[in-house]
C-alpha cells in the first residue's frame, strides 16, 4: 500500500502483547534490526515469524530477553552447565548462561522479498549446520570478509564508480 504509514515502536512497549500472543499459541512477525545475524538475516529486508519454543535445540534461532532488558535474536550453538550457548551468525564470541526463562520464542520462518523460508527447509538447515561447524574459524572468516569488502569499496571509490560515504 503506497500510503501506508510506518511507525517505530520500542519492543519493550509491545512486549506484553507479543508474549501473550506467543504463550497462547499464536505467532508474531517481527522485522529484523541490527547486524548480528548477517549474512542470513538483514535489517530492512527480512522478517521472522516467531512461535512458542517448547524445547529449544542446537541450531534454533531464538528471540530472548537478556537480564539487562535487551531483546536479542541469536542462534543456539550448544549448551553447558549454565544453560544455552548462543552466538549471532555475524559474531564469533559466545554468550553463555541463557536459560529457558529468557527465551520468548523461536524462529519458525524467515520472509525475504515475499518468499517464506521455513526453519525446516533442508537448505536452511545445511546453512545452519555449516555455519555452526565453522565456529572455530568464524572469527577469521568474518575478519577476512570485512577486510575484502573494505578493499573492494576503496577500489571502487578510487576508480570513481561510487562516491565515498560520509
Amino acid at each position: 500500500m503506497a500510503n501506508e504509514k510506518k511507525i517505530k515502536i520500542n519492543l519493550i512497549e509491545i512486549y506484553p502483547v507479543i508474549k501473550d500472543k506467543i504463550d497462547n499459541g499464536g505467532n508474531v512477525q517481527l522485522p529484523i534490526t541490527g547486524i548480528s545475524m548477517r549474512p542470513l538475516l538483514r535489517a530492512g529486508r527480512d522478517t521472522v515469524e516467531l512461535v512458542k519454543c517448547e524445547s529449544p535445540k542446537k541450531g534454533d534461532i531464538i528471540f530472548y530477553l537478556r537480564d539487562n532488558g535487551q531483546f536479542v535474536l541469536h542462534r543456539i550453538v550448544g549448551t553447558d552447565e549454565n544453560g544455552f550457548v548462543l552466538c549471532g551468525d555475524n559474531q564469533w564470541y559466545l554468550e553463555r548462561g541463557v536459560k529457558n526463562k529468557h527465551i520468548i520464542a523461536v524462529v519458525k520462518s524467515i520472509t525475504r522479498k515475499g518468499k517464506i523460508i521455513e526453519a525446516t527447509n533442508p537448505l536452511y538447515k545445511a546453512y545452519s549446520n555449516i555455519w555452526m561447524a565453522a565456529m572455530p574459524i568464524r572469527k577469521y572468516i568474518l575478519k577476512a570478509t570485512r577486510k575484502l569488502k573494505t578493499i573492494v569499496y576503496n577500489a571502487l571509490v578510487k576508480l570513481g564508480f561510487i562516491k565515498k560515504s560520509p
